[in-house]
């Protein structure tokens, strides 16, 4: 157990984090792939609390580092009722996801809310690096955080301690997700009906990956000078920036009305065309994280020639984002977290998607029309007292594929909120047979 002054030194948690270290009994479903949920498993149980895992692939299994967990081997339709009996069996009190829009997330989501249970979602951070998001209910455009700027309207707070870092980079990631990946195929005869909202192919998918390798190194060459050139004085302010997202993340898919990230491109290109002033420019920014799966160059092409803007859009892949953002004119996003990002670089930004950030007065109210005549100024003060509630209530110090500061352990404390509970105050319920125990539901 670490010391008192090594417990105080640990990152604060938000509350949402309180409140879930604070249940009896944890049901666990799919997390990001690697040990996170593993390492939060084992701070529950820690904590006093006791935890039930569901595997629903190999990858789920792999990556849990703890003895008992349950296999979930039935058929999608059937999931519902596995799970409201199993809930009910086990007492549960709250649910632990990632990805609340995956198919089975949802129904699990919506049993856990019939039975009034609560869930506990985690996703990407809204602040980025070094935070990982967890909220009640839903995140991003689900989040019940208030979109009301009054709301925000309180005397400044405290200044938060900065997160410690996480280490996080995109080759141990990509590593983690080829394992994820081996693992549930190999095991696919354990799972038969198993399905998931991605492609796992251990074949295909590192092919995809060696592509995104060739493509940085390609656009990389072809990039060289770009960065200065637009962060040079006489370019600084004078072009845009569109950050795209992830061609198959649920905040477009499920919470915008693109339907897909093509037909952003030729709305924000064609409303560019017809109302931007003609001594501006367009910068795209392809997401990293696509690079593996889609190429957006000859699509760009085509409607610059079709609005014969082909002087005027410059697409690129891999500059600096921090440093852009702080030569941009303003942002237009669907809903990214890149969004929170510039505004913190003092960027204005508008989206045209549901986010938890989109609020009037934080974000540009008015239609894309007008935003390239006047995107406006970004109210400082409205952004740091919102940022301030985010941290304090739903950012938590900590990466989903490398360390995690605030999942260290911390010492019980009896008149601590979130005391340790005492294993007679537990349900009485059996605990978790082990997997190989686990019969086909």
């Amino acid at each position: 157990m670490p010391t008192a002054a090594e417990n105080a030194s640990l990152p604060p948690w938000p509350t949402a984090f309180r409140a879930l270290v604070d249940r009896r009994h944890t049901l666990i479903l799919q997390g990001p792939m690697g040990w996170f949920f593993s390492d939060l498993a084992t701070l529950l149980t820690q904590q006093g609390q006791h935890v039930t895992k569901v595997h629903f692939n190999g990858g789920d299994q792999l990556f849990w580092r703890h003895g008992g967990a349950l296999r979930y081997t039935g058929r999608p339709e059937a999931l519902a009722d596995w799970l409201r009996d199993l809930m009910q069996r086990q007492r549960i009190d709250a649910m632990v996801l990632f990805g609340q829009m995956r198919p089975i997330h949802c129904v699990a989501r919506e049993v856990a809310q019939a039975m009034g249970i609560s869930v506990f979602v985690f996703e990407e951070g809204y602040l980025r690096p070094n935070y990982v998001t967890v909220e009640r209910r839903g995140v991003n455009a689900l989040s019940r955080l208030p979109r009301s700027a009054s709301f925000y309207a309180e005397p400044a707070q405290p200044r938060h301690t900065s997160p410690q870092p996480t280490t996080q980079n995109i080759r141990r990631t990509a590593l983690i997700a080829a394992a994820y990946g081996i693992a549930a195929m190999a095991m696919r005869p354990w799972y038969p009906h198993q399905r998931h909202h991605r492609s796992l192919n251990p074949v295909v998918e590192p092919l995809r990956w060696a592509r995104s390798l060739l493509r940085h190194l390609r656009y990389r060459i072809a990039e060289q000078g770009l960065h200065e050139r637009l962060c040079h004085a006489d370019l600084s302010k004078r072009w845009f920036l569109v950050p795209l997202q992830v061609q198959s993340d649920s905040q477009v898919t499920h919470h915008s009305l693109f339907p897909s990230i093509e037909a952003f491109i030729s709305d924000v290109m064609t409303s560019f065309a017809a109302h931007a002033p003609d001594e501006v420019g367009l910068v795209i920014k392809h997401h990293p994280m696509d690079r593996a799966y889609s190429d957006y160059r000859h699509h760009i092409r085509k409607e610059a020639q079709r609005l014969n803007l082909r002087h005027r859009v410059v697409y690129l892949h891999d500059q600096h984002l921090p440093t852009l953002l702080d030569h941009t004119r303003g942002v237009i996003t669907i809903n990214s977290t890149v969004g929170l990002q510039a505004l913190h670089h003092g960027a204005p930004v508008i989206t045209l998607g549901e986010s938890v950030y989109s609020m009037p007065g934080l974000v540009y109210s008015g239609p894309l029309a007008t935003f390239w005549q006047d995107p406006g100024q970004v109210d400082q003060t409205l952004y740091l007292r919102f940022r301030h509630h985010l941290i304090a209530h739903t950012q938590l110090n900590a990466s989903f594929y490398a360390e995690s500061p605030a999942l260290k352990t911390r010492p019980t404390d009896p008149h601590h909120p979130f005391r340790q509970t005492k294993r007679s105050e537990l349900s009485t319920e059996r605990a978790p047979r082990r997997i190989h125990d686990v019969a086909d539901a």
